[in-house]
């Protein structure tokens, strides 16, 4: 069956009612569980040290234990030594029964606290002993077999010291090194008992060269020998040993240690026995002299020693059994006291929060109660009534009764409020009927907005067609008089009148763009970047300031966007020429990206843009549609910006405004690779004929760039000028031409006469077949013009360096906008007859 929850009257799910008592007690739960976690680490620390200190207590009794193991297996050792240098006679072997029975008793003790390892190594003494008794081996190797077993005895000394903690380790490593001083000192005395055991060698009579006499001698080679010579040596080894290990406990033990060492090993008897150590020791071998040494004289004055010794490393142990001892039963006071102070902490937080939950639970009732007599009745109810002391609860039930009296408040309100909703309702019905009509007089109003918009766009266009028109005859009229003018100063103020009239165009062309109407000439082909760089500069007021640098070589624009990016250029350059000082360059430059991309960079050097002008600007240039006109602070409102801005998003170029380090402000435009194409146009030159003996000189162009880059020729034009030929005929050459450049006249360098005929007149240029564009409409085409004899006569003495050089910079200037002027006013008659229904003479009238 499945439990659910009981639902209300109202059919909604009652939620089950959490009591506050409930959570009091699990806070104060939670508060003891805090205390008890909080002093459980210390618990935890003190009673690991307890564990510690007991371990160590254990271990420093079986240390105790193995020690005297280890002097009673030290004794058994010397005397099985000693028998088995002495030959293992029959009959011997009584005296070693004692020693053997007192070391399986207390092998026997030990076994039963024993680690598993230690006890497995004393469960081979045994079988050593028997080894040694009626086996074959030598003495040295049987010494070397007890001596394995006492070494594992001592090793617990070690393993005592190593886990000692730092609190009690003071001292801790001098029992293990007096420990092997004494083993040393009795592995000495068995080795030389049994090397003066060994039986005698058999003699013979030799003779003494010294002497010059026959004496006895011992054979040498022998047996017996060989194991005296083994058993001294290996004693002698044991002795430096047992000197080391004694330095070792000067160095670790403590001053009271030492002195009881001192104190200890002294006496008569140990004085003899330095005396034998150090007269039986001091060479590997026995001499015939020390050979005749009493065995029973050595070893009772090894053993007296040995036994001081013993007493002193027995003392030792025994005192360190106390100080672990003293160690644990202070880890024992320390854990009690620690278990004390938490129980202490834990019953306080326990009272503390018990009082704190029932001076809670108290209040808590009484304003649960008087609530819920509130919420049952809040017009008949009294207000609650509250005696406990002033403090959150007191306020609580002094904001229920404030609330129970702003409720009646509303009650009367809430009558007086009906009435009101009736009137804003009628009130409603009639703001809802106004605001549909001024809803259909908005729309209304839009639809004349968007026609008066068409309306003035469409004038817009048409008197901005209708000024580039004007422009354009004014620009032709230029051209014929620059063509009639001699006098240079006359001609350079044609020039400046003709570069003047470009500007003005750009202006007319920024109208249309603004009024978002196309105008510009597609091109037939590729254009390449350098004419498009140059057809900029030169529609700029201050071209002269302008600096063209390093450009990608073989780069080319595609003929569709050559025209609207030679104008976003333009009016780059033309605002970093008005904001930069009038003696500072312009430089225009640019690079290939490694994506294929062009990036063209416009710097100048003025004072700069602030930052946020700056990231404002940068904003507008990706987003044309955020121009705002007429802004303080600027004289056309970022006019040219915002064409600039218009031009890259219909060819998808990319702006930005920089700060450059040196000063001044960095305009960068990324051509995109959609207009840039990306095979170089293969057509044909050019070519044109030019009298055999005439010098040829060839205008700026692709075979005259300043950072050498070969431009793909063209077939539009012709930029080869050739000077007078001579008066003599000769055959024609014909000279490939890189690129369009303009035509002018140059004087003939070597005089002539001038001929009767061409005298007084002017040179006409020669005219070219009459072509057509596809519409019907005159093309113009470009004229060669050689000079004659009789106009290199007339301007060849008042023509210097300065007039060829102005003259050139003008015929440049002129060439450059030849062909872009026809077309224009080709698609400009194109677009009036198509946006006005008017005839061309019409429209220019």
């Amino acid at each position: 069956m499945q439990n659910k929850r009981p639902r209300g009257n109202d059919g909604t799910r009652a939620e089950r009612t959490v009591r506050v008592r409930s959570r009091l007690v699990v806070s104060v739960a939670v508060v003891s569980l805090t205390v008890l976690g909080a002093g459980a680490p210390t618990l935890v620390a003190a009673s690991g040290d307890l564990t510690d200190s007991q371990h160590l207590v254990t271990l420093a009794q079986l240390d105790q234990q193995a020690v005297s193991l280890a002097h009673a297996l030290g004794d058994e050792r010397d005397g099985v030594t000693q028998y088995v240098a002495g030959g293992r006679a029959s009959g011997k072997d009584g005296a070693l029964k004692e020693p053997a029975a007192r070391v399986d008793r207390q092998i026997d003790e030990l076994r039963a606290t024993a680690p598993a390892g230690l006890a497995r190594d004393l469960a081979t003494v045994p079988a050593v002993r028997r080894t040694a008794l009626t086996g074959k081996g030598s003495a040295l190797e049987a010494q070397q077999a007890y001596s394995d077993v006492i070494a594992k005895l001592l090793s617990i000394a070690d393993e005592l010291a190593d886990r000692t903690p730092p609190r009690a380790a003071q001292d801790v490593r001098a029992p293990g090194a007096l420990g092997r001083a004494v083993e040393q000192a009795s592995a000495t005395r068995g080795l030389l008992l049994g090397a003066l055991s060994v039986p005698a060698a058999p003699t013979a009579r030799v003779y003494d060269p010294v002497t010059g006499k026959y004496v006895q001698k011992e054979k040498e080679g022998g047996d017996a020998g060989r194991g005296r010579d083994e058993l001294t040596a290996a004693a002698q080894q044991a002795h430096v040993r047992e000197q080391s290990a004694l330095a070792d406990f000067d160095q670790a033990a403590g001053a009271a240690a030492r002195d009881k060492v001192a104190t200890t090993v002294t006496g008569p008897e140990v004085d003899a026995a330095d005396g034998f150590l150090t007269r039986l020791t001091d060479q590997p071998q026995l001499t015939p002299a020390e050979r005749k040494s009493d065995p029973g004289a050595v070893g009772a004055a090894l053993s007296a020693r040995i036994d001081r010794m013993r007493g002193a490393q027995a003392a030792l142990a025994t005192s360190e059994v106390k100080r672990f001892e003293q160690l644990r039963d202070d880890d024992v006071t320390a854990l009690e006291i620690r278990i004390g102070l938490v129980g202490a902490l834990l019953l306080l937080a326990i009272g503390v929060s018990s009082a704190t939950a029932r001076s809670l639970t108290r209040p808590l009732a009484v304003l649960r109660r008087g609530s819920a007599r509130l919420a049952e009745a809040p017009e008949t109810a009294e207000p609650v009534r509250f005696t406990g002391r002033n403090d959150e609860f007191a306020q609580v039930v002094r904001s229920l009764n404030e609330l129970h009296g702003k409720l009646l408040g509303r009650h009367a309100r809430a009558a007086e409020l009906d009435q009101d909703l009736a009137k804003q309702r009628g009130r409603q019905s009639r703001l809802a009927a106004e605001k549909g009509e001024l809803l259909g007089q908005v729309r209304e109003l839009a639809a004349q907005l968007e026609r008066s918009q068409g309306t003035v766009k469409h004038a817009f266009v048409n008197l901005a067609l209708r000024s580039l028109g004007l422009i354009e005859r004014q620009l032709a009229v230029i051209e014929n008089l620059e063509e009639r003018e001699q006098d240079p100063d006359q001609l350079a103020v044609l020039f400046k009148l003709d570069h003047m009239a470009t500007v003005i165009r750009r202006h007319g062309e920024n109208l249309l763009v603004l009024a978002g109407t196309e105008h510009h000439h597609n091109h037939p082909g590729p254009v390449p970047l350098v004419d498009v760089m140059r057809a900029a500069v030169s529609e700029i007021e201050r071209y002269e300031r302008v600096a063209i640098q390093a450009l990608p070589p073989h780069a080319q624009v595609a003929g569709f966007a050559a025209d609207d990016l030679s104008h976003l250029i333009a009016e780059l350059l033309e605002n970093a020429t008005s904001f930069s000082p009038p003696e500072a360059q312009v430089r225009l430059s640019g690079w290939q990206l490694e994506g294929g991309e062009i990036m063209l960079s416009v710097e100048d050097e003025g004072i700069g843009v602030p930052p946020e002008r700056r990231a404002e600007l940068n904003r507008r240039l990706i987003d044309p549609a955020s121009y705002e006109p007429g802004e303080p602070g600027t004289e056309t409102g970022g006019l040219g910006l915002h064409v600039s801005a218009l031009l890259a998003r219909r060819h998808g170029v990319r702006i930005e405004l920089r700060e450059q380090k040196q000063g001044g402000v960095a305009a960068v435009v990324v051509l995109p690779e959609s207009i840039l194409p990306a095979v170089p146009s293969a057509a044909a030159p050019h070519a044109m004929t030019v009298p055999g003996g005439a010098p040829r000189f060839t205008l700026p162009g692709a075979l005259a760039e300043a950072n050498s880059n070969v431009l793909p020729e063209r077939t539009e034009r012709s930029g080869e000028v050739a000077r007078p030929a001579p008066a003599e005929p000769a055959e024609p050459d014909v000279v490939p031409v890189d690129e369009p450049t303009f035509e002018m006249r140059l004087p003939d360098p070597r005089p002539a006469e001038p001929a009767p005929e061409q005298a007084g007149q002017s040179v006409q240029p020669e005219q070219p077949e009459q072509r057509v564009t596809d519409k019907g409409l005159p093309k113009r085409t470009p004229k060669v013009v050689q000079a004659g004899p009789a106009a290199s006569q007339e301007r060849k003495g008042g023509t210097d360096a300065a007039e060829a050089l102005r003259r050139r910079l003008g015929g440049f200037q002129q060439g450059a906008k030849e062909g872009r002027r026809d077309v224009a006013a080709e698609l400009e008659e194109t677009q009036q007859q198509a946006d006005t229904g008017e005839t061309v003479e019409e429209v220019r009238r």
